[in-house]
């Protein structure tokens, strides 16, 4: 279909799991891309993967939590095509179990949360003076819900609450943003879960749908979002969970 053809996308945590997903389906829609992540390695393995089927793909090693690092991105992106149409601000990280550490709550509300302000603050400076774009943020069931450690929901409230806040504020300007809330995907993030033999079935329990969802699942949901195809839709934090907060 070719859907973004002639657009840049850029996607933060983009070496694997849903970042991955996402990146591939801009890149198999036409959009050149701009990745982000701190895997070097796993970064230029979905670039190489995409400039293998064709496609467009510039990879940055990227700390979303540091100003400068996020000011290194939206400079390269620009540099090299001048332009950024749909951003997702993807990259993120979860604890499995309440810690109470606050060197570890610290850090993962700095990516969660503040990755996610960061990159957003670029892109949209950028997009209100170019003619607009999209902008789409991973949150989480944990972010409409407890289901979640308190540090992990606490980070992902904090995503739904921004992205309804500057969905609201700068529609008029041509910049429109929502987010997606993944439930139980399976990805490298969530596999020591859905491999322990006595967490599994709790977690198939949360799924009406009956099973656990793929990356692939959140990245039409992100396509979608990021479209034409929605357009009147801002400001929306979009469950892609089985069923999960409909119970």
């Amino acid at each position: 279909m070719a859907e973004f053809r002639g657009a840049v996308a850029l996607v933060t945590g983009a070496a694997s799991g849903i970042g991955r997903a996402i990146a591939l389906a801009f890149a198999r829609e036409g959009a050149a891309l701009v990745l982000a992540d701190l895997d070097e390695t796993g970064g230029a393995a979905v670039a190489a993967e995409i400039a293998a089927g064709g496609g467009e793909a510039l990879f940055v090693a990227c700390d979303v939590a540091e100003p400068p690092d996020a000011d290194r991105l939206m400079e390269a992106a620009l540099r090299r095509h001048g332009k950024v149409q749909h951003a997702c601000n993807n990259a993120g990280i979860t604890t499995l179990a309440d810690s109470w550490d606050e060197a570890v709550m610290l850090r993962l509300v700095s990516v969660n949360l503040n990755g996610v302000l960061f990159g957003m603050k670029r892109q949209i400076l950028h997009m209100r003076a170019s003619g607009g774009g999209t902008i789409v943020n991973t949150a989480s069931i944990a972010g409409l819900s407890a289901a979640g450690t308190v540090e992990y929901c606490a980070s992902k409230h904090g995503v739904v609450g921004l992205t309804r806040s500057a969905g609201v504020r700068y529609a008029r300007e041509g910049v429109r943003i929502n987010a997606v809330c993944p439930g139980v995907i399976d990805t490298p993030m969530t596999e020591a879960l859905i491999g322990n033999e006595m967490v599994r079935p709790l977690m198939e329990q949360m799924v009406p749908l009956g099973r656990f969802g793929q990356p692939e699942d959140v990245a039409e949901a992100v396509l979608f979002l990021s479209s034409p195809r929605s357009s009147f839709i801002v400001g929306h934090a979009l469950p892609v969970d089985g069923g999960y907060m409909a119970r």
